[in-house]
């Protein structure tokens, strides 16, 4: 976690990138920060319209449009001020808050590879998601109840009735 942050505040500084408002780590590097998989070379960032607005008159030649979602392309990093037309406000709900950027929440981020499934990497990141929440979340108690009756499972699809295992 650390190592992520201290190289985006890093990434930041080295580009001369300051902001009104925290930006929120989004894409792969957050995904990281939460220890899911190795980040790519790019940061994807998710800035307020007004931190946009500045970036877009500072650098006009850097901005991007993808189906409507407004970024910059600047350096290592890709800022932007909505994915899936959905803006900082909605990104920002149960964000991690570190020193100079907010990290996305994990069912943000969840959302983020949601709005994208049907392109492979992020198809493959909801596979990794999926692990994640089982692993954090998944109640011990049930999971070892479950495991007793794995066989009948096996025998039955899935579904036992009226409490009648068949795990011999």
């Amino acid at each position: 976690m650390k190592k992520v942050v201290d190289h985006i505040t890093e990434m930041l500084e080295a580009n001369n990138l300051t902001f009104i408002d925290k930006p929120i780590l989004i894409g792969g590097m957050s995904m990281e920060y939460y220890g899911i998989r190795k980040a790519g070379a790019d940061i994807d960032l998710i800035v307020t319209d007004e931190d946009y607005q500045v970036l877009a008159h500072k650098y006009p030649n850097k901005r991007k449009d993808l189906y409507g979602d407004l970024g910059m392309v600047i350096g290592e990093f890709e800022i932007w001020r909505s994915i899936a037309h959905l803006d900082y406000n909605f990104f920002k709900k149960d964000a991690i808050e570190e020193e100079n950027i907010l990290i996305v929440s994990i069912d943000r981020l969840l959302w983020t590879r949601v709005c994208a499934m049907e392109v492979e990497k992020y198809r493959n990141d909801l596979e990794l998601l999926k692990e994640y929440y089982y692993n954090h979340y998944t109640n011990p108690k049930y999971h070892q109840e479950a495991l007793l009756h794995e066989k009948s499972y096996l025998k039955m699809n899935g579904t036992v009735l009226g409490g009648k295992y068949d795990d011999l």
